[in-house]
């Protein structure tokens, strides 16, 4: 058996419970596994905590299992419930649901392994080295003693870029008249939970849509993906030729009669492969000319939250327009925005617009500071000099083994980080579908013999 046999999970979300369930599959009756929770509603975390039906996955729930060897276990727990997919149509479960289901799945484990398994609600604040182990600092002065710790800690939401929005949800999300005119900044799956939130509590006013590029996410098509094969895929081509292999592939697919959404999903088991081999400086390109691109293709929506999406967008309802906020003030009002609009095909002369809304939402996406994020515990281990952020400052710099690399540059051998936090190194590893692999992979090193 491993030396290793104590493990604190910092983070118990989805990455977190996948990873504690992959722990608890060793024999070894020594195993310790204490999983922290600041909120002590284990498997939910910022996603699935959601209690709006409106909130689906963006994944079926046949691509769903906590488990990568068990495909089916998702939709068996459905299934007991009484909820079935429509013949040859995808199940887009609410996310409410999926957290019902890997609370389930840690509570379970709980009972099944009262020794080996501790679900401990609390906040990790520090993690130290101490001997040949680790230290776990709580918020109250306690701390947990363990051979490794692991930080599973998902999304950390950017902080407020701007002094005039807010966030859906927070002290400030006060109640709005329903016609009150809105405006979104972001276009991403962010702002479609924003814009169903509102929907859902009945603001009927427009809401106006601002992005870069004025991109909104693409539908799931509801087939299955084309597999490939690794000489099919140019693994090393740089990003320009990669992009163009790929669309490439995506018209020959739809040339067929299926679709463009075949080919990037069966792209996906190469995704982290495909990033690893680039270079920091091609990684960087990619992020600057093309991620807004791949996101809108790569992460898209159920096929239902697209279509009503679309209908809001004909209907004027919705309206998107690509630019940036040049300027906004305080009127007797609400706020006057003034917009500068992206020309055209990106080129030509810069429009300006001024909107008035009640309300501006801030739905740009993830922190990219984990040194001045709401993650104390990165903070601290940042702090110290036991950790960075990567390059690229998209998360936690890490090994391909998960283990965190220090101020100078040397690799960890009892802290780890796993699921969004190494999205530096894997790029592709917010869903569960990437995030139960890398959770079952790190889960064999950490109990290797």
């Amino acid at each position: 058996m491993s030396g290793r046999k104590r493990f604190v999970i910092v983070g118990g979300g989805a990455s977190g419970v996948l990873l504690a369930a992959q722990l608890l599959r060793s024999a070894d009756p020594a195993l310790r596994v204490a999983l922290v929770e600041k909120s002590g509603a284990f498997g939910r975390g910022l996603a699935y905590s959601t209690t709006l039906d409106a909130h689906v996955l963006n994944v079926g729930a046949h691509n769903m299992s906590a488990f990568a060897d068990d495909p089916d276990h998702f939709r068996r727990w459905l299934a007991g419930r009484g909820i079935e997919p429509a013949p040859g149509r995808p199940l887009f479960a609410p996310r409410r649901l999926y957290g019902d289901y890997l609370g389930d799945i840690a509570a379970r484990l709980a009972e099944r392994e009262p020794v080996r398994l501790t679900l401990l609600h609390g906040e990790a604040v520090s993690v130290a080295r101490a001997g040949p182990g680790v230290t776990v600092g709580l918020a109250g002065g306690s701390a947990l003693e363990a051979d490794a710790a692991v930080l599973a800690a998902g999304h950390d939401p950017q902080p407020g870029n701007f002094a005039f929005a807010v966030r859906r949800g927070e002290p400030a999300d006060t109640p709005l008249p329903p016609d009150a005119p809105v405006l979104i900044l972001g276009a991403g799956l962010s702002m479609v939970d924003a814009w169903l939130g509102l929907k859902a509590q009945g603001h009927a006013g427009p809401v106006f849509v601002l992005s870069r590029r004025g991109l909104l996410p693409r539908p799931h098509l509801g087939a299955l993906p084309s597999p490939l094969q690794d000489i099919d895929v140019p693994l090393g081509a740089s990003p320009a030729r990669f992009l163009r292999w790929l669309r490439g592939l995506a018209r020959a697919h739809e040339a067929a009669g299926g679709g463009w959404q075949d080919a990037l999903d069966g792209l996906r088991p190469f995704n982290q492969r495909i990033w690893q081999a680039w270079s920091i400086e091609e990684r960087r390109r990619f992020l600057r000319h093309a991620k807004a691109f791949w996101d809108v293709h790569r992460h898209r929506l159920a096929p239902q939250l697209h279509a009503r999406l679309t209908k809001a967008l004909e209907s004027g309802a919705l309206r998107l327009v690509a630019g940036r906020i040049g300027d906004v003030r305080q009127t007797p009002d609400g706020l006057a925005v003034s917009l500068r609009k992206r020309p055209t095909g990106g080129r030509g002369t810069i429009e300006t617009e001024e909107l008035r809304v009640a309300r501006i939402y801030d739905c740009t996406g993830v922190v990219r500071d984990l040194g001045s994020g709401s993650l104390a515990v990165a903070r601290a281990l940042i702090g110290n000099g036991l950790a960075r952020t990567d390059p690229l400052r998209l998360g936690l710099d890490v090994t391909t083994q998960c283990a965190l690399v220090d101020a100078s540059g040397t690799a960890s051998d009892r802290i780890f980080a796993l699921g969004p936090l190494t999205r530096g190194v894997f790029f592709e590893i917010e869903a569960v579908p990437d995030i139960r692999v890398q959770a079952a992979r790190l889960a064999a090193l950490l109990t290797a013999g």
